[in-house]
């Protein structure tokens, strides 16, 4: 048994992204299996005025379900921490304050390093360094795609077999709207006799957000977008092509949309189109997939990997193409419903309890060493 310690801090963000999510369902679905493992999350003091959103998984049912506590992370405060753990995972591919025994990090994208019209340079500057010395210091790498594994061999120079690729998962919801759900839902978003194309994630130039909506402005006038995200780098641009091109009344933009109001906007969409440019894994891919849409995605990043067969791909730079794949989407109805099914299929490939395993796997070999 040895006691193992977790950077908890982004499951109690504000406005949950992929961070978010893959940390607290990691957590959760760790908590569902027996081990006879401790574990210790780690919240750093930023998150102290949300404790009462801490995470505290009880013990499982299992007569050898691992045990949790919480703990507060803070340099120099808590340094004695490596002295309680053995093992540190970082789950938002950033080095952990202290040095212990053995660290492991997941690495969802090394946008940072390759990407450098995807943010300020002062980003760049910052979390480049953090990635480079997360990966130096960890005994091991996980990554959420060969992708991003083949990104960190290429750019930043981690032997291959460092590096674990172990997917996330997706949670299928417990009940879906019937179709007179859906479209009611659906005119509540764009009015009756309209169709909605959903984008979900931050408005910026990664997203390719602006070539979203170059592609809606060639769509016939009935062809409604929403972009369910926050305003990020890049979004003046976007916001400035919808005034130039009189797209007002044809893009919504309500910001961030909370998780709680996510599975009704999913289900009201005609099609989900997601054309980033540069992406790790893709959750909101997946995510479509289970509340039966069908999606259109491009033939970049680790996409591929996440849609596999049960999408339609587009390639990123051409808004033409992509408006061509949104209508196939939505005028073929033959087609409509192979993508649904297929989605459904690919989306159950992808499982928590399947990426917490593995994790677990991991630790277990690293602590034997």
């Amino acid at each position: 048994m040895a006691c193992i310690a977790l950077d908890a801090t982004y499951t109690v963000d504000p406005e949950p992204s992929g961070v978010a999510v893959y940390s607290r369902r990691l957590i959760e679905s760790l908590a569902a299996i027996d081990s006879r493992h401790r574990f210790l999350l780690c919240y750093r003091l930023s998150r102290f005025g949300r404790r009462k959103e801490f995470l505290r998984p009880q013990k499982s049912s299992g007569a050898q379900g691992p045990e949790f506590s919480v703990r507060i992370y803070q340099e120099p405060f808590t340094f004695w921490l490596p002295w309680q753990a053995r093992l540190f995972h970082s789950l938002a591919q950033r080095p952990p304050a202290f040095r212990f025994e053995k660290e492991v990090v997941t690495v969802f994208d090394i946008f940072p390093i390759t990407g450098r019209e995807y943010s300020t340079s002062d980003f760049q500057l910052k979390f480049s360094a953090l990635l480079r010395h997360a990966v130096a210091r960890a005994a091991l790498v996980i990554t959420l795609s060969n992708y991003t594994a083949g990104q960190l061999v290429h750019h930043v120079g981690v032997p291959l077999e460092k590096i674990k690729v172990i997917p996330g998962g997706v949670d299928f919801p417990a009940r879906l709207l019937s179709q007179d759900e859906r479209a009611r839902e659906r005119e509540h978003w764009v009015d009756t006799g309209n169709e909605l194309v959903l984008s979900v994630g931050v408005l910026q130039t990664r997203k390719n957000t602006l070539n979203a909506v170059r592609a809606l402005a060639s769509l016939p006038a009935n062809y409604r977008m929403v972009l369910a995200g926050g305003n990020g780098h890049g979004s003046d641009a976007v916001h400035d092509f919808i005034r130039r091109e009189n797209l007002t009344s044809r893009v919504i933009t309500p910001g961030y949309v909370a998780p709680d109001r996510l599975p009704a906007l999913y289900q009201a969409a005609s099609v989900f189109l997601f054309p980033s440019l540069d992406e790790g894994f893709g959750f909101p891919v997946l995510e479509a997939m289970t509340y039966g849409v069908p999606v259109v995605t491009v033939n970049t990043g680790s996409l591929p990997e996440v849609g596999g067969d049960a999408v339609l791909y587009a390639d990123p730079h051409d808004p033409i193409q992509i408006a061509a794949q949104v209508h196939r989407v939505v005028e073929d109805s033959e087609l409509r419903s192979r993508l649904i099914r297929d989605g459904m299929a690919q989306a159950r490939e992808f499982s928590w309890s399947k990426a917490a395993q593995a994790t677990l796997k991991v630790y277990d070999e690293l602590l034997v060493i």
